[in-house]
């Protein structure tokens, strides 16, 4: 074994004990990665760069734009909303259309921004069943995963070998040639868990009207579960007030008085004796706008004695009054949220997201004494509170949280509902141009995202927020390590160790390949795992003179499989803390379905797909 190829497995070896260790953002990694390698000089800087304008990378960040644009205008919404009307009230059958609605959805956007849109409406069907919604959310996750399998761009790993297939100058993947193999893998998975997984999953949310994820919290509900009856209030900023002309964000009265903002309510110029009649919605504060405050009632005379605030009859959330002037939502953190260990002040969170912490719910406590310096952590809930345009983007932002409740005025038409029939257009659109190819895949979906743009289905400024740039970075900084491989013949090296199962035929070879890829995918990114493991499937077709198809095929399988632990993918994630679920939950379950998605994958795949 050369030095450069020993070079090469010790600098993979750290990158996937790092990918393990969470101790850095996956990107971080990845680019840590790339650099090793070429201040090693394994890569020159225009390989070790290349990743960066690979159409792999292009894809996914359309695809981001695009699913962002179907999210806004509510077409993902309304597919979830019809699943309780087709579900009834039987677990079984709720269970069959949860996976199934997640699966179609995953199929054409990403599995964690399906999961992200499903997870309330989910959750709202469990306790309108009164079923516990730890029955229905893993079902959900995998769901979402299964679908990933159906087309192209169902998941990166279909785009990775696809693209593999190409840059080796064979024809790619069509845009439904994962089709037939997907839709056995979702019956047998929708089977399985029907029949075994169900009886496996625990109960342990309750299945009854309480805060564990309740999406649809009332006023009375939120003030009950996060004390706040006695601590919301409502001021008017005087004449006299040292507030008059500064911002909410320069006067800092949650770090000076422990006094959180929830709203602030502008008055009209009219009001003021100025001619301008229109409201003001931004800017400095000025006499006679009203403040809609939360914090210990010390605290809040305090704040009313040294900044001659005016106090006014309180809103009462437990009389049912409506919330018509602004918001309020929990949001879940997720694992690999950026906001971990950081505390709001150090994220700047009211300035970043336009909404303010009123609580923490943490260990079956609330916290809101000093929220500003709390470190936060995984598994916390905020509930935050805010304009409703800002409650609604919260909604689209799935990288750092999931938003799993809110009070029921939010329940409004998605932001650009009006442009539903030509965001499906759209798809449709870009549908068709992959499937007969009448251009190249990259340059359909590039076109699809730029027409959701011009179309209005979402703006420029949403389409950056929709696109998850640490994806984005992590396939571009992970790909060149495959270019490594090959260059210094580690890629042969693995080949030639595997090389003696393939003389027990090339189905035992798949079935190599998969528990290897599906192995790397319950704790290290799908996708990385894919770039990593095409090149070694693909060079062992050759070596046994067999065709690359099934056995790329059964990578792109395999990676999906990531079901057996909560971290091996966002989506599982994402369902941990609103079904209340353990790692146990997942191992149970999830390794009977990869079993059964395992043999399945030896008996389809070669059919569809011949050696």
């Amino acid at each position: 074994m050369s030095p450069e190829v020993l070079l090469v497995f010790g600098i993979l070896a750290a990158t996937i004990a790092l990918f393990i260790s969470n101790l850095l953002r996956l990107d971080l990694v990845a680019l840590l990665s790339l650099l090793a390698l070429t201040l090693t000089g394994i890569l020159t800087p225009a390989e070790a760069l290349a990743g960066f304008s690979d159409p792999v990378v292009l894809m996914i960040a359309g695809l981001f734009v695009v699913s962002g644009a179907l999210f806004r205008t509510g077409v993902a919404a309304r597919l979830g909303r019809g699943i309780g009307v087709m579900a009834g009230k039987s677990e079984v059958r709720m269970a069959v259309f949860v996976m199934l609605t997640a699966a179609v959805l995953s199929g054409f956007m990403s599995s964690t921004g399906t999961v992200a849109v499903l997870l309330p409406a989910i959750v709202t069907l469990a306790w309108k069943a009164g079923v516990s919604p730890s029955k229905l959310l893993i079902p959900l996750s995998f769901g979402a995963l299964l679908g990933g399998m159906l087309t192209l761009i169902g998941t990166p790993p279909n785009i990775v070998v696809s693209n593999h297939l190409q840059a080796e100058g064979m024809a790619p993947f069509g845009f439904f040639a994962f089709t037939p193999v997907g839709l056995v893998m979702l019956l047998v998975g929708v089977t399985v868990m029907t029949l075994v997984g169900l009886r496996l999953l625990p109960a342990r949310a309750p299945a009854s009207a309480a805060r564990t994820g309740e999406p649809a919290l009332t006023p009375a509900e939120i003030s009950e579960t996060y004390g706040l009856s006695d601590r919301l209030f409502r001021l008017r900023v005087t004449e006299e007030s040292s507030l008059v002309e500064r911002s909410v964000v320069d006067a800092d009265l949650r770090g000076r008085y422990g006094v959180g903002v929830l709203h602030v309510r502008r008055v009209s110029a009219s009001r003021r004796g100025g001619g301008d009649t229109r409201r003001r919605r931004r800017g400095p504060l000025l006499p006679g706008d009203e403040l809609e405050v939360q914090g210990p009632p010390g605290a809040v005379q305090a704040l009313c004695e040294t900044e001659r605030l005016e106090r006014l009859p309180a809103r009462s959330l437990d009389s049912g009054e409506p919330l018509s002037e602004f918001g309020l939502a929990e949001v879940l953190l997720t694992r690999r949220s950026r906001l971990l260990r950081r505390t709001l002040k150090d994220v700047r969170f009211r300035e970043r997201f336009g909404v303010n912490v009123v609580s923490i719910w943490r260990g079956g406590q609330t916290l809101d004494e000093g929220l500003a310096s709390v470190p936060l952590t995984f598994g916390d809930t905020l509930l935050v509170a805010g304009p409703w345009k800002r409650i609604d983007m919260l909604r689209e932002e799935g990288n750092d949280f999931v938003v799993i409740s809110r009070s029921p005025e939010s329940d409004r038409p998605a932001p650009a509902a009006a442009r539903a029939p030509l965001a499906i257009a759209v798809m449709v659109g870009m549908m068709v141009l992959m499937t007969f190819e009448i251009v190249a895949a990259v340059t359909a979906v590039m076109v699809a995202a730029v027409a959701m743009v011009l179309t209005r289905c979402i703006d420029v400024e949403d389409a950056y927020r929709s696109v998850n740039w640490e994806s984005v970075v992590l396939i571009a900084g992970i790909l060149p390590m495959a270019t490594a491989m090959e260059k210094t013949g580690a890629i042969q090296l693995v080949v030639e160790q595997i090389a003696p199962v393939g003389a027990a035929g090339p189905i035992a070879m798949l079935a190599v390949l998969f528990l290897i890829t599906s192995g790397f995918s319950q704790v290290i990114s799908n996708t990385a795992t894919a770039v990593l493991l095409a090149p070694i499937a693909f060079q062992s077709a050759l070596e046994m003179g067999l065709s690359p198809y099934p056995f790329l095929m059964t990578i792109a399988v395999a990676a999906s499989t990531a079901f057996a632990t909560p971290v091996a993918s966002p989506v599982n994630t994402l369902v941990l803390g609103p079904g209340a679920y353990r790692f146990g939950d997942f191992f149970r379950v999830g390794i009977i379905v990869q079993a059964a998605i395992l043999v399945a994958t030896l008996l389809v795949v070669p059919l569809f797909f011949p050696f």
